[in-house]
């Protein structure tokens, strides 16, 4: 089944040529009709596929504090004022909240992709996630080298300039002990969203993650 159309981005690349309240109030049912209703309607659908990979994280289709990402830009720290986002963004969150890792589902016009991981950890959660790198380091190494893994993800994110404090330049870790995030992404072709399996397809990606994410969740200390 497939749960977005054509028209879903559509309405995405009119919001980006018209990103202002007036137009976004005129055309708020297209909204809800193109983007709200199909993306509540995924995540309640891919609930059960969540919770098969791990009973702590929870799709949750709810206009507040669920899974679909608010449609309105904070700008307050931002030099772009305009209102509104133009993509799709779904997260399903760990029940432990913003301190563990997360899946994600990401749909606009010109990019759609999926990722699993923890973008910009607090200082605490990063130092836990270096020393379990350290000490497991074998186990570190072969999920992110197992053919599968590596076949279907791409390792991205910011990373320090330098070693960080304690850390000698030369470890053999360095270049994951450098991350300030920990992220994989999968990049899918435009048309995904709109084919019967992207749903089933989301899953087989995220299920291929799990032992990447599980490292993670071990290292900030909640639960997979």
């Amino acid at each position: 089944m497939a749960y977005f159309t054509p028209k879903t981005v559509d309405f995405l690349v009119e919001l980006l040529l018209h990103n202002n309240r007036d137009w976004f109030n005129e055309n708020k049912q297209k909204y809800e009709d193109l983007v709200r209703e199909p993306s509540f309607a995924f995540i309640r659908a891919i609930g059960p596929e969540i919770e098969q990979i791990s009973p702590f994280y929870e799709a949750k289709a709810k206009k507040s504090g669920g899974s679909l990402k608010r449609i309105h830009r904070d700008v307050r720290f931002s030099r772009n004022k305009t209102p509104y986002k133009t993509n799709i963004g779904i997260q399903i969150r760990h029940q432990a909240g913003k301190y563990a890792p997360e899946y994600y589902i990401h749909i606009e016009p010109d990019e759609v992709f999926v990722g699993v991981g923890m973008w910009r950890p607090a200082r605490a959660e990063l130092t836990k996630i270096r020393e379990k790198i350290v000490n497991e380091a074998e186990r570190w190494n072969s999920i992110l080298e197992d053919p599968l893994f590596t076949d279907t993800f791409s390792i991205i994110g910011d990373s320090l300039k330098r070693a960080p404090k304690g850390y000698h330049v030369n470890h053999p870790q360095i270049v994951d002990l450098r991350r300030k995030d920990h992220l994989a992404r999968r990049i899918l072709p435009q048309n995904a969203p709109f084919e019967p399996d992207f749903l089933q397809e989301t899953a087989r990606i995220f299920r291929i993650a799990s032992p990447y994410m599980r490292f993670l969740c071990e290292a900030v200390e909640v639960s997979f």
